[in-house]
């Protein structure tokens, strides 16, 4: 395969990054970053809002209005559309995630459930959604699977309830497999993801025979996943199957070294930044000189390993848009990548989430966390916002 006509990358170009916003809504971005970038507002505003939802303050307009707006598409499918459509404009696909987490009840994991089923069922019938996903916890209890993977003695009644999370998670995979929508397993802690990896390689063993269904989720920030990654490659090529792998960073950093501290057991987490962008960068260096057997979402908001696949696409004369191969950022985050990507003519999507306002804080609070804990992240999508507003005014 030939790729199409190279557009030189350039990740600094403002104009194509942010020309799906217009001046207020660019105000709106530098405001709303400008107050995430304060560490203290960032720890203190979670309990502040949950408080004053839980005493009926009438804040959901301003919720709505600010950080929902940026990060999430809307509090159901129908009302994610204009954001669709927009992405679409730019070339962009959509991955509509439902980011209702932290429930304990089964008759929400069961409507949890139907919910990632309906949103399979609109990408079978909308090309704007090329992949869809789901989280294990969203559709099964948190404490049932760190039991499952602590290998503690099952009560037949946390076996009747695994089966349920098995059935719920196999009618995903099937109505996916069934409409030929692929479908991403996202990773959680470390200490429930050895039973998610084994449910989503039986997906895969089941559904990736002759073509791409079902994706793992691979973070980097863990110094063992760049081998667990070619170990599941070696299972796919030796049992017939095609590995789908996202490959992030991570998102749960702080959270894994303080249990480690905690619990006296060594730290899952790389020791440096470093590490996790040398494995980062040598997954998507295996993927591509794998690409027929394997298919990647290259999850990431770093610049450095976005032009490393780039530049290797284009050196391995592999065409922009092999459908093995996907870049994906978040909502509201790095536009300066997706659209320029885009631009390029690459695969890109990015991750809309949404849910009932109350449902989907959590999601919201981590996004605005991250911004501050990643270095440099809020403060590179102020300066690029920065440097279009000044753009604009010439």
């Amino acid at each position: 395969m030939n790729p199409v006509t190279e557009t030189k990358l350039n990740f600094d170009n403002t104009e194509i990054a942010f020309k799906h916003k217009n001046n207020a809504e660019l105000n709106q971005a530098y405001w709303l970053f400008k107050i995430i970038s304060s560490n203290f507002l960032t720890k203190i505003g979670p309990p502040i809002t949950n408080f004053l939802l839980d005493i009926k303050m009438p804040i959901k307009p301003i919720i709505r209005a600010t950080i929902f707006k940026q990060f999430c598409g809307g509090e159901s499918i129908p009302q994610c559309d204009k954001v669709i459509e927009q992405l679409n404009k730019s070339g962009i696909g959509t991955i509509l995630d439902y980011s209702v987490e932290g429930e304990e009840d089964e008759k929400v994991f069961d409507q949890t459930c139907e919910e990632i089923l309906k949103t399979i069922h609109q990408a079978a019938i909308d090309k704007r959604i090329p992949l869809t996903v789901f989280k294990v916890t969203g559709i099964g209890r948190f404490a049932l699977l760190e039991k499952m993977d602590a290998k503690q003695r099952l009560t037949d009644k946390d076996i009747a309830e695994f089966e349920k999370v098995k059935s719920r998670c196999e009618k995903i995979c099937s109505t996916a497999f069934e409409k030929q929508v692929p479908i991403m397993i996202d990773a959680e802690e470390t200490w429930i993801q050895n039973t998610i990896d084994a449910l989503a390689l039986e997906m895969m063993r089941k559904y990736n025979r002759e073509k791409l269904i079902v994706y793992n989720t691979y973070q980097m920030y863990r110094h063992d996943k760049l081998e667990s990654l070619k170990a599941d490659h070696l299972i796919a090529q030796n049992e017939g199957f095609i590995l789908g792998a996202k490959i992030v960073r991570g998102a749960y950093m702080e959270k894994e070294r303080e249990r480690a501290a905690e619990m006296n057991y060594p730290s899952p987490i790389q020791s440096t930044k470093e590490n996790t962008d040398k494995d980062y960068n040598a997954a998507l260096v295996y993927a591509v000189e794998n690409i027929n057997q394997m298919g990647i979402v290259c999850g990431t908001h770093n610049e450095k390993s976005s032009a490393l696949l780039a530049d290797l696409m284009q050196k391995k004369n592999i065409n922009f848009n092999h459908p093995h191969i996907y870049f994906s950022q978040l909502l509201g985050m790095s536009d300066n990548l997706s659209y320029n990507l885009s631009n390029a003519k690459y695969n890109v999507v990015k991750y809309v989430p949404y849910g009932p306002i109350e449902a989907v804080l959590p999601y919201l609070f981590r996004r605005a966390q991250e911004n501050t804990s990643v270095a440099g992240q809020t403060g590179r999508e102020l300066g690029l916002i920065l440097k279009e507003k000044l753009r604009r005014k010439g």
